[in-house]
């Protein structure tokens, strides 16, 4: 019997919801496969903890994870609490503090799930962004001077190393290396950035020599986000840095359907660490507590992390029941279902536990 030990970190607005259905979903799952099992640790790191404490996760947080094998994460933010705070107050430290720096969001049409995009369906659009994860935009240096006063000055230094540039670089040649169409879309904006943002694309040509087998292409960001909505199927694996990921990541979830089918892995590509695994969408407070929280994006998270444990098979399990549910209609109201979060858990399930899956 295989055993994988998981930090489960809940966190904040519909993150509990979302994470008891992904742990309903993997409890399944291991039922029926059977040969692995999880053995499930609960946090309460969140913002009611920094309301009753200061802080959302204690200083020794960190050590406490590195006996886990994998981190199963909710969503961080709350509205009576600033976003910054919330942000450099968990997810960041535990990302940049385990070096997970290759952030991986695998994005496509579900079956039964309708993109904005006119005349787009499933296999139109079928996409994983590799967004740099450990430094970039949001490395953390800079400051405030003259605070309040009319000559107040606020710096954001964006910091690039060589060796950040090329671990990307390489982490994200290899993965379309191993995708069917082997081709590497590279983001930048090195026309304005002429510094960090040409040693990127330098830096990207040195690495292709290394995938010849790789076809790949260059774009400016903007003309990105023009190029994603108006010939998607032009395009594979995407790489780009902490910031512009970010950003074009949350524009692939909105023109696959929904910000709730959308995954993510933080991932330690030299497994010295745990890696992190959350759906992109965030606490969403608008609708926490009214049982409709799309749960897919949370279960496509859980089959990024059963993969990265070596349970593919699960994982392969998880994604079919995932496709088959959406593809029969039992949808949450953000994909144009009337669902409830529960339903659509105890049909996956239900699906897992199916002889066609």
């Amino acid at each position: 019997m295989r055993r994988h030990k998981i930090a489960a970190i809940p966190a904040d607005g519909i993150g509990p919801e979302v994470i008891a259905a992904g742990l309903q979903a993997l409890e399944e799952l291991s039922r029926r496969d059977g040969g692995f099992e999880l053995s499930v640790t609960m946090f309460d790191w969140s913002s009611e903890r920094y309301k009753r404490t200061g802080s959302l996760m204690p200083d020794n947080g960190l050590e406490q994870l590195l006996e886990f094998d994998a981190i199963f994460f909710g969503a961080v933010g709350a509205p009576d609490v600033p976003d910054h705070l919330t942000l450099w107050g968990l997810r960041l430290p535990i990302c940049q503090g385990f070096d997970q720096y290759a952030n991986v969001r695998p994005t496509k049409i579900l079956p039964g799930v309708s993109s904005p995009l006119a005349g787009v369906g499933p296999g139109d659009l079928d996409w994983v962004i590799v967004r740099e994860n450990s430094e970039g935009e949001y490395s953390g240096h800079g400051g405030r001077a003259h605070k309040g006063l009319p000559e107040e000055v606020g710096t954001e230094v964006a910091i690039f190393t060589r060796v950040g540039v090329t671990r990307i670089m390489r982490y994200a040649f290899s993965l379309a290396q191993a995708r069917p169409r082997k081709l590497l879309t590279v983001v930048t904006k090195s026309n304005a950035q002429r510094h960090g943002m040409v040693m990127w694309d330098e830096i990207a040509a040195e690495v292709a020599k290394e995938f010849p087998d790789v076809a790949w292409d260059k774009m400016l960001v903007d003309a990105m986000t023009v190029r994603m909505v108006k010939n998607p199927k032009s395009l594979d694996t995407i790489v780009a840095t902490n910031l512009h990921a970010d950003i074009l990541s949350d524009l692939a979830g909105a023109l696959a359907g929904s910000l709730g089918v959308a995954p993510t892995g933080n991932i330690d590509p030299e497994r010295r660490y745990p890696s992190m695994f959350e759906p992109i969408h965030g606490s969403a407070f608008d609708i926490t507590g009214k049982g409709i929280a799309n749960p897919v994006a949370t279960f496509w998270t859980a089959a990024q992390m059963l993969e990265h444990l070596g349970e593919k098979s699960a994982a392969d399990r998880l994604m079919r029941a995932v496709e088959k549910v959406c593809g029969d209609g039992i949808l949450t109201p953000d994909v144009g279902g009337i669902a409830s979060t529960q339903e659509v858990t105890d049909a996956i399930c239900e699906a897992i536990r199916g002889s066609n899956i």
